[in-house]
């Protein structure tokens, strides 16, 4: 029997959940702030920024056309509910765990 992601596509769509929060661990670590051109981590950026997790500026370079991909981002803080999801992923993976 499958697990819940079993399917390509589960476990696309799992990774593709995952990935900014993973992202979001990667900046705790960080100096901030920090500027970022990878593909993946400017789409982690976008996420993040959009639920409001991060402050961060998006910028595409050589904007030539109606629309340009974006080639840049620069991840300014943690926000409050940053902290707080970080928190929370924290506080899972101890019950996780157990207590020993």
């Amino acid at each position: 029997m499958a697990g819940i992601f079993g399917s390509p596509k589960n476990k696309r769509r799992h990774s593709e959940t995952r990935m900014p929060l993973l992202f979001l661990i990667r900046l705790l670590h960080a100096q901030l702030p920090l500027r970022v051109a990878d593909p993946e981590d400017i789409r982690a950026v976008a996420v993040l920024l959009a639920t409001g997790l991060i402050e961060a500026e998006i910028k595409a370079l050589d904007s030539t056309g109606r629309y340009a991909a974006p080639r840049a981002a620069t991840v300014i803080r943690i926000k409050e509910d940053g902290f707080a999801e970080l928190a929370k992923m924290w506080d899972a993976r101890i019950r996780e765990e157990g207590t020993g």
